[in-house]
């Protein structure tokens, strides 16, 4: 912990940038409040997920890229089921 406090004093930082609490409140940003930022994030993950189906599609023709496509979204809707299960866990808590 001296290390990081010699760190801020030459950078002339306030001694609260390398708490825990600082470290708290960065986390803070990343967690999921609301069930709209969940749809917003399933959203952006299906986004992805069809994404990547065409790449396999291209690459792999026939049967082969169709499954791995259907394997894409499919993956999402298990992600986004608990996703939204989790929000309704933690409401009812």
């Amino acid at each position: 912990m001296a290390r990081n406090a010699e760190s801020t004093q030459i950078r002339h930082w306030p001694a609260a940038c390398v708490t825990f609490c600082m470290l708290l409140r960065l986390a803070r940003l990343f967690v999921i409040k609301t069930k709209f930022e969940a749809f917003l994030v399933i959203y952006g993950l299906a986004t992805g997920a069809v994404e990547r189906g065409v790449h396999y599609l291209a690459q792999y023709p026939g049967w082969g890229g169709k499954l791995l496509f259907a394997a894409c979204p499919i993956a999402v809707v298990m992600a986004g089921a608990r996703i939204l299960d989790s929000l309704d866990r933690e409401r009812l808590a």
